[in-house]
């Protein structure tokens, strides 16, 4: 699995458990809902910015979404 797949899942599996659409997802980071889609799918490498909008989006520190996809390419 490479670090923008492990990513992407990481950012699905977070919108999911917090109801959201991608959609909703986008308007709450600022955003584009396709540029979202293109994240999960593991197609786009997000900036680091983008990661700190996300990570506020989902009212979480950076660093647990980084630890998470950490987690994942491990497995």
């Amino acid at each position: 699995m490479t670090i923008e797949e492990a990513f992407g899942e990481v950012i699905r599996e977070l919108r999911k458990t917090n109801n959201l659409s991608q959609e909703k997802l986008a308007d709450i980071s600022k955003l584009d809902r396709s540029f979202i889609s293109l994240i999960e799918c593991g197609r786009k490498q997000p900036s680091l910015i983008t990661i700190y909008q996300l990570a506020k989006a989902f009212k979480l520190p950076a660093s647990k979404i980084l630890a998470l996809t950490e987690k994942k390419i491990k497995k």
